[in-house]
């Protein structure tokens, strides 16, 4: 069953008038109902609509209108993206920022607030592609390995944690904030199931194999741990109890790849690229990882035939006798 969406707060600005705060919060509860937009993407969104109408205050002199918006000119759009640029933000942040400003503006437009051409009108910065960077077999296979941690001076409940988490982001593809979303009802005992139903974005639900030993080192970790894991709660928890946080794991990657020699790339969503690069390798269908990594698209699942191309043409280039 869905989680229930919480309401958006009503939006108050400083350099807006009373309407655009009230058309600003009604979009992002359109987006976060209808569009089912991750909590992440709608502050992203907030975020780069307000410091958009920060910028028109100052640049126009005078707090922003609905009708002052409605004229906005393609030399304004420009002078802000500009602004953004300066500080140091990039072309990925700067379509994001695009795409969050003309969603706006449709929306105006569907409410009879006015059209805002200007924003058509601005062609979005080009993007360089860039590969996800899998880390190698063997070394997934060890970040999920208890053994590695024993003999830290952290308690042995909580390094066994850390492994079951990692194990988990490997042996399902699963992002962290998924991972960590789990509650102790979802996971199934050793033997009794191989299945998780996982949250993912825009609060959609699927379904995703899970491993036998995977299983057992979340039981092992059940086991050991000091607090209580009421089924309702979360499978997985912080030093205190709580929730356990993403960035515990990030940071307990960090000393893992220091100590295993890997590179800076070896972060937590590795993993799951590791995952679906290991099964494309290994030949798995490109349609039943989109299903396993969950995503709306195949062309984003795509992106990892190019890392299998590029691992050939590696192999190639070391092992022909005329390279």
């Amino acid at each position: 069953m869905a989680r229930p969406i919480p309401a958006i707060q009503p939006i108050e600005l400083a350099c807006a008038d009373a309407g655009i705060a009230q058309e600003m919060t009604r979009w992002l509860s359109h987006l976060r109902a209808e569009r089912r937009l991750s909590p992440k993407t709608l502050e992203a969104y907030a975020r780069d609509l307000r410091q958009c109408l920060a910028f028109l205050a100052e640049h126009w002199g005078a707090q922003v209108t609905l009708p002052r918006f409605a004229t906005l000119e393609a030399s304004d759009v420009r002078a802000f993206m500009a602004m953004r640029r300066a500080g140091d933000i990039g072309s990925r942040s700067l379509m994001r920022t695009l795409a969050g400003l003309r969603s706006f503006g449709r929306f105006l437009e569907q409410e009879g607030e006015g059209k805002v051409g200007a924003l058509s009108a601005i062609r979005a910065p080009k993007v360089g592609k860039s590969l996800p960077k899998p880390l190698p077999m063997a070394a997934a296979k060890r970040l999920a390995d208890a053994d590695e941690r024993a003999g830290e001076t952290r308690d042995p409940w909580i390094w066994a944690r850390d492994a079951a988490v990692m194990a988990l982001l490997y042996g399902s593809g699963l992002r962290i904030s998924e991972a960590l979303g789990l509650k102790r009802r979802d996971v199934p005992a050793p033997g009794v199931g191989d299945v998780l139903i996982v949250t993912g974005k825009g609060n959609k639900t699927r379904m995703v194999p899970v491993l036998q030993n995977v299983l057992t080192l979340i039981q092992d970790y059940a086991a050991m741990c000091p607090h209580p894991l009421p089924s309702e709660g979360p499978m997985f928890v912080g030093a205190r109890g709580g929730p356990l946080k993403a960035r515990i794991i990030q940071l307990t990657m960090e000393r893992l790849r220091g100590a295993l020699g890997l590179p800076d790339s070896a972060t937590p969503h590795a993993l799951r690229h590791s995952f679906a690069t290991h099964l494309l390798t290994r030949g798995g269908d490109l349609r039943a990882i989109q299903e396993l990594l969950g995503h709306a698209s195949l062309s984003t699942t795509q992106i990892y035939t190019g890392i299998d191309s590029e691992r050939l043409f590696e192999v190639y280039r070391s092992a022909h006798p005329r390279s």
